[in-house]
């Protein structure tokens, strides 16, 4: 598969903050059939970039001491040309700055923000680090979906910040879903979960995962200790299970049975958090 195209406002990269990454290597690993290499502790504080058959498809973080409290998570980015005024938009659009606009040397520039429904978003300005090089292939992401307590102040923040040109996928009281573009073109989906967030759970973007067989990817996940949340579940689009890694880290299976593309995909998550 090329190399995918990323324009701006489309995710183009995740990375997972764990409070253990030897584990987090061994797991993802063993269940995606992922490389890693560890970069440079002085420039890149020892950042993890997995990759599959050779191409780039996500990064790994060790947590510091003083993040001890954050949940392991994994994290979605956005691309941008400019990250500074993306930075500033946010902010003028009703959301914030959790870390300033920063250099990583050679590859980009970097923001995470929070959007205007409290979910936490990377920005990235690419320079040599571009992005994916894999996308929708089994061990690779397939889908980024925001699930939000605030749907409206959401679409609009991205439409605001990003330059999202959205595509309303479904607007009734049951199921509310936009997305960025449309059809077979669309990059990524907000969903209205006003309903299924549990108490307390804020707003929050969750990475789709593309694998052959979902039962047996299942299957293999928790005897390297993961737990099945929810799933797995049949959709009109594909096989679709909601894991929490080792560590507590969600994240999302999807096998895909070649009835729509990554992005009809998420439509099956509703209530699935």
């Amino acid at each position: 598969m090329p190399t995918p195209e990323i324009t701006p406002g489309a995710p183009c990269w995740i990375d997972l903050m764990t409070t253990d990454s030897n584990q987090a290597k061994q797991f993802y690993g063993e269940l995606f059939g992922w490389d890693f290499q560890t970069g440079d502790q002085e420039k890149y504080g020892g950042y993890i970039t997995a990759t599959k058959n050779g191409k780039n498809v996500a990064g790994i973080m060790q947590k510091m001491e003083d993040q001890a409290a954050m949940p392991d998570t994994w994290s979605v980015y956005l691309r941008t040309d400019d990250v500074a005024a993306t930075a500033a938009a946010a902010t003028a659009s009703g959301g914030q700055v959790h870390m300033e606009p920063m250099d990583v040397p050679e590859q980009g520039k970097m923001a995470i923000l929070g959007d205007a429904s409290g979910a936490a978003v990377g920005a990235w300005q690419p320079q040599e680090m571009r992005g994916f090089d894999l996308v929708a292939e089994p061990g690779a992401a397939a889908w980024h979906e925001l699930h939000t307590n605030d749907y409206a102040a959401a679409v609009k923040f991205y439409q605001d910040v990003f330059g999202w040109n959205t595509d309303v996928m479904s607007d009734t009281p049951e199921f509310r879903y936009t997305t960025l573009g449309s059809g077979r073109d669309a990059k990524a989906g907000i969903y209205d979960a006003t309903s299924d967030l549990p108490a307390g759970v804020p707003s929050n973007w969750v990475v789709y995962f593309a694998v052959e067989d979902a039962d047996a990817s299942i299957d293999k996940a928790v005897s390297l200790g993961a737990t099945l949340v929810d799933g797995p579940d049949d959709t009109p689009f594909g096989r679709l299970a909601t894991l929490t890694d080792p560590t507590g880290a969600r994240f999302k299976l999807i096998a895909d049975t070649g009835q729509g593309n990554a992005a009809d995909a998420g439509t099956g998550g509703q209530g699935a958090l």
